[in-house]
């Protein structure tokens, strides 16, 4: 799905990923831009861009979405046995990865493919050239560890908190809803998790499990956080922690 958004007085664009691009990577809150059109057709998508950047008068794209992102999956790299060198300056080397992924290309040290979780670490590896400042390359050594690193995610995955969050974004829950309201549909689901429990009712509760992270997700976006760091934090906390099973619970060991 792609998004066509506006971020008044500034500008209109074009994404796949608005808490991405306009939030993390622009900075803007989710209260500073709204979607003008979703849709899943590239070609009107991007003639609806050029018409409306032209409408409101703001800086026309040199060239349009579908044919950027046309150019970046054909991105020429130059591919030696130690590094993969970029064809542009560092600066502009995320925003050409994040509309590039799928991209693959061989190596010395094996195959690598730019996807949703390690095109952000192929950045922040990425230097400049010393001969080109146009230029930017990263060692394929350092590409092959991104890889596996991304061995805990199924390849192309699609992170469906990411789903979630453009999916509230566009019903306005973030720019129209708080926190508290959040909370209380959070207790609302909790209920209705608790009356399939009682039930025995396998169908409601994967639903009420599904909801409540549903409502979690938001709120932890309400709260400038990312429920996946959340939920790693959670993790990182107990992971090491001794204890035992009492009464059905798991009671940590007292540090005494």
């Amino acid at each position: 799905m792609y998004y066509l958004y506006h971020i008044p007085g500034k500008k209109i664009g074009v994404t796949r990923n608005l808490n991405s691009r306009v939030t993390e990577q622009q900075g803007y809150a989710p209260d500073e831009y709204e979607v003008l059109l979703t849709s899943d057709d590239i070609d009107k998508i991007s003639n609806m861009e050029i018409e409306l950047q032209k409408s409101y008068g703001y800086k026309v794209d040199r060239q349009s979405y579908k044919n950027l992102i046309k150019s970046n999956k054909e991105m020429k790299l130059n591919i030696t046995e130690q590094t993969t060198t970029f064809p542009m300056p560092l600066n502009k080397l995320k925003d050409r990865l994040e509309d590039s992924i799928g991209l693959t290309w061989e190596t010395t040290f094996g195959k690598f493919k730019v996807t949703k979780d390690n095109y952000k670490d192929l950045f922040n590896n990425a230097v400049t050239s010393m001969y080109n400042s146009n230029r930017c390359f990263v060692y394929n050594k350092k590409l092959v560890e991104l890889s596996n690193k991304e061995e805990f995610y199924k390849e192309d995955e699609v992170n469906v908190f990411d789903l979630i969050r453009d999916w509230a974004q566009v019903r306005g829950i973030y720019n129209k809803g708080d926190s508290k309201t959040q909370y209380m549909k959070l207790m609302e689901e909790v209920g209705e998790l608790a009356e399939a429990l009682l039930e025995n009712d396998r169908a409601e509760t994967q639903d009420a499990i599904g909801d409540i992270m549903v409502v979690l997700t938001n709120l932890a976006h309400m709260q400038q956080m990312k429920i996946e760091d959340c939920v790693t934090s959670a993790y990182d906390e107990i992971k090491n922690r001794k204890g035992s099973m009492v009464n059905g619970t798991f009671v940590k060991r007292s540090l005494k």
